[in-house]
């Protein structure tokens, strides 16, 4: 289903990130999890792809695996780095002919084995994607008319490479301009920096759904790997304060993780967000927990 007949079936939408599974055990578990997800009737699903495309296969497996179960919308992530300009056009046809509806264009990491510059035939920025999947759209390959849905990326908190705040907002205006449907965030934890974005992102003119990214604390393990993976982010004092209360205690760190979470959640459902998109690392059991704390039974409750 296009992003545009989702958002005019969900007012506001509610969505999960899986990632491909690295080994056959993996993907079995994931499968065993699917049905939890699935019971919770997300709007759609993402799939993630590796640093340099280094998951592509697997990615593009999992993605028509849950298109074919009929009951979620799977929308792969696409990334540009260490990726020709055929291969993404290869890509494109390949999602086309299996009825993929939508992606989430992202420049993406480079990988840490080959960091340097993009070759001649790759793109730089996730705006050289966004402007191809338009192109290709215009071309009438899709099966739809309208092509594919486009997602983007978008950082409340700031993009560490893009540190000129106002200059990070006029890059996003150009993916919208070039054709993004919507925009889904960077975790975040402290909801006053994305409200104060999505009004900075109004003063230039970024009028898609604005979908916020959710991510619980479950260990310590994890709290060190997202202030890695999403330089920038702010950790407010009062989680900072409770997660090392507690730090000794796993059991403990997930509680305040989840509680953090679900009270993000229902002040961001106050504040008539368009969207909720958790990264679940295929974790159904934290995702359901989140759902009875917020004390609804599916997503349905939410939009």
């Amino acid at each position: 289903m296009h992003f545009e007949d989702i958002r005019q079936r969900d007012a506001r939408t509610i969505s999960f990130e899986f990632f491909p599974p690295a080994s056959e055990k993996a993907l079995e578990r994931l499968r065993s999890k699917l049905d939890d997800f699935i019971s919770l009737a997300p709007s759609f699903v993402s799939i993630t792809y590796g640093a340099g495309g280094s998951t592509r296969e697997r990615t593009h497996d999992l993605v028509i695996e849950l298109g074919q179960t009929g009951q979620v919308d799977p929308i792969p992530h696409l990334t540009c780095v260490r990726q020709t300009r055929s291969e993404v056009q290869t890509i494109l046809e390949r999602y086309a002919s299996a009825g993929i509806s939508n992606l989430l264009a992202l420049r993406g990491d480079r990988p840490v084995d080959d960091p340097g510059e993009p070759g001649e035939e790759e793109y730089a920025y996730a705006i050289d994607l966004v402007r191809h999947i338009r192109s290709f759209n215009e071309s009438g390959i899709h099966p739809d008319p309208r092509g594919f849905g486009i997602g983007v990326a978008g950082f409340p908190e700031g993009h560490p490479e893009t540190p000129n705040r106002l200059k990070q907002l006029a890059f996003l205006k150009e993916k919208v301009d070039a054709g993004a449907h919507w925009v889904t965030t960077q975790l975040f934890f402290d909801n006053a920096s994305f409200y104060d974005w999505r009004e900075r992102c109004d003063l230039v003119g970024i009028h898609v759904p604005l979908v916020a990214g959710i991510m619980p604390i479950t260990s310590m393990k994890s709290l060190h790997r997202m202030a890695d993976l999403a330089a920038g982010t702010n950790f407010p004092a009062r989680l900072q304060r409770e997660i090392y209360r507690h730090q000794d205690d796993p059991g403990a760190v997930q509680k305040v993780g989840v509680e953090w979470a679900v009270e993000q959640c229902r002040d961001l459902l106050e504040h008539e967000t368009d969207g909720i998109h958790f990264y679940t690392l295929n974790n159904s059991d934290v995702t359901m927990e989140i759902f009875r704390s917020l004390g609804i039974e599916d997503a349905n409750a939410l939009r």
